[in-house]
């Protein structure tokens, strides 16, 4: 006997996922929105209209122009190594070698770990003098390096951190793509003559574009909202060499208490992901074969 949902369970349901997408996203977005609008409230003077004064004061904003230069070389640098990392990766642990199961497990491990955990794995490692990467140095005669207290080497330092903590869990996603990629294009393609080379670029790559697009977005994302490596190993410096979006937000949010222009800067973010994010679905969705 089939059992219905009473109708007015029914619409509740439905309506859930909604309701919640609306009070914790869309309800955000829109309040820091008209927060822009308005100056800082105090004490002693209540918050009044200002209109596009916040954002006026965006241009003139020295330490925003390169707060956004380091976020665009952030991006630029961790999304490729990322994607090609976690390709390359999850080709090995496809494969037929030995192991595969704990190479598997190796990889994906970083990913596992917790973001202030990771940090400070890191910051040993780059402790000079003492560190792990020094000793290395040290041992084929290269002099020490300030990685983290560097200007020239802070951002690529934290790079090199997030690719190491993000490669793992592409991987997984490429796996899953690797694995339903039909066998019989690839005999197929072998039959034609074309090399392993070959078959992955004219077959496997092209079959790998829509997992590419879901990468590369979160990969994008996770860049622009990277806060809490920045917390614990750099916080921001040298001279806010490896300073990011997400936390000049938090700096002037919560530590200088502007929330009027905290709030422009969120809506900065979120209209340049929301950018971002169309363009890189406009660029690769237009070569991408669907199943």
């Amino acid at each position: 006997m089939n059992k219905r949902l009473p109708l007015g369970l029914g619409i509740i349901l439905l309506v859930l996922p909604c309701s919640l997408l609306v009070a914790f996203t869309h309800y955000p977005a829109v309040r820091a929105l008209l927060n822009s609008l308005w100056n800082n409230a105090s004490s002693r003077r209540p918050s009044k209209f200002v209109g596009l004064e916040n954002y006026e004061a965006l241009i003139a904003d020295e330490k925003l122009m390169q707060v956004l230069t380091n976020s665009g070389l952030y991006a630029l640098g961790t999304i490729p190594l990322a994607i090609f990392l976690s390709i390359s990766m999850a080709l090995l642990v496809n494969s037929k070698f030995p192991a595969t199961g704990l190479m598997r497990l190796s990889f994906f491990l970083p990913t596992m770990l917790p973001l202030v955990a990771v940090a400070n794995i890191w910051l040993f490692f780059y402790a000079p003098g003492i560190g792990l990467a020094s000793q290395l140095m040290n041992a084929v005669g290269l002099p020490t390096i300030n990685f983290l207290g560097s200007t020239e080497t802070s951002l690529v330092s934290m790079m090199v951190v997030a690719v190491w903590k993000e490669a793992g869990l592409f991987m997984i996603f490429y796996l899953a793509a690797l694995q339903s990629v039909p066998e019989s294009l690839k005999d197929a393609a072998r039959l034609e003559g074309a090399g392993p080379v070959r078959v992955f670029f004219d077959v496997i790559f092209p079959l790998l574009r829509p997992t590419t697009i879901f990468v590369a977005v979160n990969a994008l994302i996770n860049a622009f909202r990277l806060i809490d490596h920045i917390i614990v190993m750099t916080k921001g410096g040298p001279d806010n060499s490896s300073a990011l979006l997400l936390f000049y937000i938090y700096e002037v949010t919560f530590r200088q208490r502007d929330f009027a222009y905290g709030a422009t800067l969120t809506v900065l973010m979120v209209a340049l992901l929301g950018v971002l994010a169309a363009f890189q679905f406009w660029v690769l969705d237009r070569k991408t074969h669907y199943q």
